[in-house]
């Protein structure tokens, strides 16, 4: 019995199911707000024009603009970042965490070694090494962290074989 199908990143492309994944872990918060560490932040995770909605409320529509183009940024990182074949589920899990951390923290990560090393099961606990923000344990980033391990080890071969 073969396991989930492997393809490079390059040719893979977020899944509805991915986005919701998103959308999830950042909560859509409609008005701008300073997340944990002080980052002005608005909708789903957006930081880079979130000063622009201070005192205002954003709709869905605009939320759902600034998602996608924020969630392009992250597949182009992973696409351009990963060098080995991974899953569907294991895109959508790192697209995940690079949404969350930048593409200067994947590129630089052992996580990302790992992952281009072949070391799957490795690769997959780096991930709850990154739970904390501004030096504090965060249960949502631990949380979210569990989930990404979850869905990135689902595309492991068995241990042992």
């Amino acid at each position: 019995m073969s396991g989930p199908v492997k393809r490079a990143a390059a040719a893979l492309v977020l899944t509805a199911a991915g986005v919701a994944g998103i959308s999830l872990h950042e909560g859509r918060v409609r008005t701008a707000y300073l997340d944990p560490v002080q980052v002005w932040t608005v909708c789903d995770g957006h930081t880079l024009t979130a000063k622009e909605y201070i005192g205002k409320k954003v709709d869905n529509a605009t939320c759902d603009r600034l998602l996608e183009d924020d969630t392009g940024e992250a597949q182009d990182t992973v696409r351009a970042l990963v060098k080995v074949p991974i899953t569907q589920e294991q895109y959508n899990e790192l697209v995940d965490f690079t949404f969350n951390v930048g593409r200067h923290n994947l590129a630089s990560s052992t996580l990302l070694r790992k992952i281009n090393a072949g070391d799957c099961w490795g690769a997959g606990a780096e991930f709850s090494k990154w739970n904390r923000a501004g030096g504090q344990v965060l249960p949502g980033l631990t949380r979210r962290r569990a989930d990404n391990r979850r869905g990135w080890e689902s595309g492991c071969s068995p241990l042992g074989t």
